[in-house]
């Protein structure tokens, strides 16, 4: 009976540590796949939370979901979500609703890592650091190996040109009856910037249509139109193809690229991005981590923020993640000889030699700039297959009207 009180007792007392515990609300735009989510949860928040003796709430939905969300905790004044994860195009409406807290004093003191310069004009703001830069990416090239019988003479798969994919690609589907190149033809996805890549290489102003570099990338896309596979238009993401074999060749985010090469290293090659007369382009992003303003959290959610970007720990969840790039500059000297090493050394070249454009905060929709890219390849790639320099005009006032 003694025995049966004393464990009695023990339970209660775990139970009430327990509930005792701090809980952390991280809400999240990053990692929404389920394997990289599980990932983060099980190797780099649980070892958190046993460091900390706390409890962490990991939650992922898009953007303007997180948003709404503070904004209503704001207005009633019960702030319940501690830490956000949100795209760089924006924070600044986050920093100009003042619902996140400057984190310049605090972050001035981890002297252990530098955040990449490359990303200070998105998580800096009149001088103050509101977002930590996680989750870094750009483009790079996946080809499955059975492609190698057709690439043409003298092509150095590492060192691509937009002309040498073009005539690869086109080789491909004329040796094995169809097309073998993947992007995303389902509308909202990625195809912006896919093509995005292209227009920049050729000296381009993404994502305006108006222009040479404009005109030369989808010239050279419009080519390309018998080197796209037959179920291109019901793809919204290039990886279940690319696994399958269905498709043989695409240029993706490097993170969605590195988890297709993870799965099978011994079939397929990595590359840069290719290249064009203004160099290696590519559409460039990050997400930011920042501190809800009114949490009750605080210092917690700050040690989550030290505990996340310190250098072994950001490349662990870069590479875990696929192969995003570490916006934690000594994160590099962590790199090994694994696939997703390579992945991430590879967009890292990309991302510090490339021509690169970001997502600027000029927009009123995004989504919609999207769609006029996605009519495009649908409307003068896929049904034409040739330039139509009217067309893109037209196209164009579309772009100007989701100016701010």
């Amino acid at each position: 009976m003694k025995k049966l009180l004393v464990l009695l007792l023990f339970a209660f007392v775990f139970t009430l540590v327990a509930a005792e515990k701090p809980t952390l609300v991280v809400v999240s735009r990053l990692w929404t796949p389920p394997t990289e989510k599980e990932f983060v949860i099980n190797e780099i928040i649980k070892p958190f939370e046993q460091q900390y003796g706390c409890n962490v709430v990991f939650k992922t939905m898009d953007d303007e979901t997180i948003l709404k969300q503070v904004e209503l905790q704001e207005k009633t004044g019960n702030v319940t979500t501690d830490v956000v994860i949100v795209y760089a195009a924006n924070m600044p409406e986050w920093v100009q609703k003042g619902y996140v807290v400057d984190l310049t004093p605090y972050v001035s003191k981890w002297t252990d890592r530098t955040f990449s310069k490359g990303f200070d004009s998105m998580t800096v703001f009149n001088g103050k650091r509101y977002f930590l830069p996680i989750g870094a990416d750009v483009y790079l090239t996946l080809i499955n190996k059975k492609a190698l019988k057709y690439k043409p003479e003298g092509v150095d798969v590492q060192n691509l040109t937009w002309e040498d994919l073009q005539k690869w690609a086109l080789a491909v589907a004329e040796g094995e009856g169809e097309g073998k190149f993947a992007v995303t033809g389902v509308p909202m996805k990625s195809f912006i910037y896919q093509a995005g890549a292209v227009i920049l290489s050729y000296g381009g102003h993404w994502p305006n249509l108006d222009n040479p570099g404009a005109m030369a990338g989808f010239y050279l896309l419009a080519k390309m139109k018998k080197a796209f596979a037959p179920g291109v238009m019901s793809y919204d993401d290039t990886r279940p193809p690319m696994k399958r074999e269905e498709t043989w060749m695409t240029v993706a985010h490097c993170a969605r690229v590195g988890e297709v090469y993870k799965s099978n290293p011994a079939q397929f090659i990595v590359a840069p991005v290719p290249k064009g007369p203004a160099g290696r382009g590519s559409v460039a992003g990050t997400s930011g981590l920042a501190i809800v303003k009114g949490t009750k959290h605080f210092d917690l959610a700050l040690k989550f923020l030290e505990y996340i970007t310190r250098p072994d720990i950001m490349l662990k969840v870069s590479k875990g993640a696929g192969g995003f790039i570490p916006t934690v500059d000594e994160a590099i000297n962590y790199l090994g000889k694994s696939p997703e090493d390579e992945v991430i050394e590879k967009a890292i070249r990309v991302l510090q030699n490339g021509v690169l454009a970001y997502i600027e905060p000029i927009w009123k929709d995004w989504g919609q700039v999207k769609l006029v890219y996605d009519e495009i390849f649908k409307n003068m790639i896929m049904k034409k297959g040739q330039l139509d320099p009217d067309y893109l005009e037209l196209m164009q006032l579309k772009i100007d009207l989701q100016r701010k």
